[in-house]
């Protein structure tokens, strides 16, 4: 790759790792390791392809786009579902409510993943039902049903804890 594209390359994946860090864990409902490899994974296809990409409308939402899928593609593996540890690695504390965090990351780690996708890509990425069916290769019908099924799913997970943390 040239310099000034090499250039080009480092100040987008530096402007976006971060962005593409958090919706990785929350797909991955919390694992730290395992959003940090999608990351990297997704990081790396960009790279490859980024004298394309960089000339598409929306490079960031191309990125989005291949983190999902490379985390679907992951969980469809038979080992995917191993894991190294069941805590949370310790880590400064964020700006917000830690117990409303933990309490909804633990309630996404028990939804499907497909459910899990469409919850991030369309309440955490804020997409549209088309682009979430684009992101990922299925009906906005098929999106439609998934999201009310997974969201129906999260209300019967976090029952009464979710009013009360929506009182304070």
């Amino acid at each position: 790759m040239r310099q000034p594209r090499a250039d080009e390359y480092a100040r987008f994946a530096a402007a976006r790792a971060g962005h593409l860090y958090r919706s990785a864990c929350l797909l991955t409902a919390g694992d730290t390791h395992l959003a940090e490899d999608l990351v990297q994974e997704t990081l790396g296809r960009i790279y490859v392809r980024w004298g394309r990409i960089s000339r598409v409308d929306n490079p960031a939402g191309y990125a989005q786009t291949v983190l999902t899928r490379a985390f679907l593609a992951h969980q469809r593996r038979r080992s995917s579902t191993e894991r190294a540890t069941g805590t949370i690695p310790d880590r400064a504390a964020a700006d917000g409510d830690l117990p409303l965090r933990l309490t909804l990351l633990q309630a996404l780690a028990r939804l499907p993943a497909k459910d899990r996708a469409v919850v991030v890509l369309r309440y955490w990425e804020d997409r549209s039902v088309e682009e979430t069916a684009d992101v990922m290769n299925a009906s906005s019908a098929a999106v439609r049903t998934r999201c009310t099924r997974a969201l129906g799913r999260l209300r019967e997970l976090l029952g009464e804890e979710l009013g009360e943390y929506a009182a304070r």
